[in-house]
């Protein structure tokens, strides 16, 4: 078992910011020397968002690094997300930051600033998008490195089918009891707004659902610190969890389902269709269905994350909307009262919350600004004919992304070339890789 850090070392606060995949980058600053956190004093190069999953700046890529002197950027700290470490020693706290250019304006790198940037359209109308999250994620041995492969945690190995599926099931829930009670003290103590646990499919594999806030920047803030909290509390007990979409070739890929609402200055749900047609909400589905295919890219961001997309499985591969039916990529869970919304089923666990957010705040708004048609429901008995599809292949997305003027309207043209020139470099250099399938498949009989 790892060793417990919380009783060693000093207390400290933690400037956190995230990058382009959602990691979180940033400095320790001893607690005496908080002040810093809050006067501005707090910089990092500004080219550590334009990082890719390995780690590397691209400078000859992006020229967003040495190129141009590698500028710093201040971290403007949040305040409402100032939260304990409990994991870390007594007294250390981390805190969230957007960051700023030296002049003061928000970064066109920081997935937060992205964000923000959609909900103030929203906040012109007089409307406040309300969401929630359900983030699903596999707890593996913590012997993966040494194994080159993962395995379910030691735990799971005493039942009669330690691979088998066990959605629902409360043994999965009791066996990893002390993992999962070690993750709910950290949530609570970071206040996250923390509900249901369930085990999920795959075995390992659980979802935590997060309650909803009528705060877009505030959701996607809680889906950053529950992936960290789940990382910490499997470092406690010698686990490793994964948000990695599809860890096992044979076992269900691990999605992020979002539900949103919206309300207007009155508090209001605007969606609700008090009995009659959803006309709004109609529309909304409409309008995230038609920007799916150039926003794929955003809610699986990586190689791996297409291997999720299969026929037969929850992931959706028909751009299909419909009332409660959980096969569809958009769904309309509840059409009256204030519970009306949309649920959003296409992104992986691996998806960039602020990123994702944002990309459906956007087609949301688009159906929102204009009166769209979605075309036939999908129903438990009727299968739309013929519906456009989500792509299986990573560079497909890639190139998609790069051509959306919709991308280029919610993300910005500068943000689209920097994600789109990045993501494309690690879809080639995942293409040019010669797999372990190639060796074992081509290689003995070519």
């Amino acid at each position: 078992m790892a060793a417990d850090s919380s009783t060693e070392g000093m207390a400290r606060i933690e400037v956190l910011i995230v990058d382009m995949n959602g990691r979180l980058r940033g400095k320790q600053i001893p607690i005496e020397a908080e002040r810093k956190v809050w006067s501005g004093a707090v910089r990092l190069p500004t080219s550590t968002q334009s990082l890719d999953i390995w780690g590397d700046d691209n400078d000859d890529l992006t020229g967003l690094s040495l190129t141009i002197g590698d500028p710093d950027g201040t971290c403007v700290a949040d305040p409402r997300t100032l939260a304990d470490m409990p994991w870390a020693p007594p007294g250390s706290k981390q805190v969230l930051a957007t960051m700023h250019e030296l002049d003061g304006s928000p970064s066109f790198q920081d997935p937060r600033a992205i964000l923000s940037a959609v909900v103030d359209r929203y906040k012109a109308l007089g409307l406040t998008p309300v969401v929630a999250t359900e983030q699903e994620f596999y707890i593996l041995d913590g012997d993966w490195r040494e194994r080159g492969l993962p395995s379910p945690p030691p735990a799971l190995m005493y039942r009669d089918e330690p691979n088998g599926y066990q959605l629902y099931d409360m043994d999965a829930v009791d066996l990893l009891g002390n993992y999962l009670e070690t993750l709910r003290a950290y949530a609570k103590a970071q206040g996250l707004p923390a509900d249901a646990t369930t085990a999920e499919f795959g075995p390992g594999q659980f979802e935590v659902n997060l309650l909803h806030r009528p705060d877009a920047l505030a959701a996607a803030d809680d889906c950053t610190a529950l992936k960290r909290v789940a990382e910490q509390a499997a470092r406690k007990h010698g686990l490793k969890s994964t948000c990695m979409a599809k860890p096992y070739s044979d076992h269900a890929g691990s999605g992020l389902h979002v539900h949103v609402s919206i309300i207007d200055d009155q508090g209001r749900n605007i969606l609700d269709a008090a009995g009659g047609e959803p006309r709004s909400l109609k529309s909304i589905c409409a309008g995230l269905l038609q920007t799916l295919q150039d926003a794929q890219l955003v809610f699986a961001p990586y190689a791996n994350s297409y291997r999720r997309f299969q026929p037969g499985s929850f992931a959706p591969v028909d751009l299909t909307w419909g009332y409660g039916h959980r096969g569809t990529a958009v769904r309309i869970p509840e059409k009256d009262g204030p519970g009306a919304r949309i649920e959003h089923r296409v992104a992986g666990a691996d998806a960039n919350p602020y990123l994702m957010l944002a990309a459906i705040l956007g087609g949301m708004l688009l159906g929102l600004q204009n009166e769209l048609d979605p075309g036939e429901e999908t129903t438990p008995s009727h299968a739309p004919s013929n519906a456009p599809r989500l792509t299986h292949d990573f560079l497909t997305a890639v190139e998609r992304f790069h051509a959306s003027p919709f991308i280029a309207d919610i993300f910005g043209e500068r943000y689209q070339k920097l994600y789109g020139d990045t993501k494309h470099k690690e879809a080639i250099r995942y293409l040019r890789t010669v797999s372990d399938f190639d060796y074992r498949t081509y290689l003995p009989r070519l």
